[in-house]
């Protein structure tokens, strides 16, 4: 929060919403990680991303898998393009 203060980013929250319940990605391999995530997320409100690049904040980077699922369901929402952050690399 304090970053998109101090560039006049706008954050929305609770747009990119996992609709169904998994289990932990730390379990799985990387090849199970992409099917577990596949179809998890969904966007609850594409007005508010339309023709916007978004950046998606994550704790941890391991296989990549879930930020790709968001990613595209971003994109598939409308969204101009996504950008990632992560705070740590497994």
């Amino acid at each position: 929060m304090q970053i998109s203060k101090l560039n006049g980013i706008c954050v929305e929250k609770r747009v990119l919403k996992k609709s169904i319940n998994i289990p932990p990605q730390t379990s799985l391999e990387q090849n199970e990680r992409v099917r577990n995530v596949r179809g998890v997320y969904t966007v609850s409100h594409p007005e508010r991303i339309r023709g916007k690049t978004v950046l998606l904040v994550d704790d941890v980077y391991t296989t990549g898998s879930t930020l790709k699922e968001c990613s595209r369901e971003l994109l598939k929402a409308g969204a101009k393009d996504v950008r990632a952050l992560t705070l740590a690399q497994a």
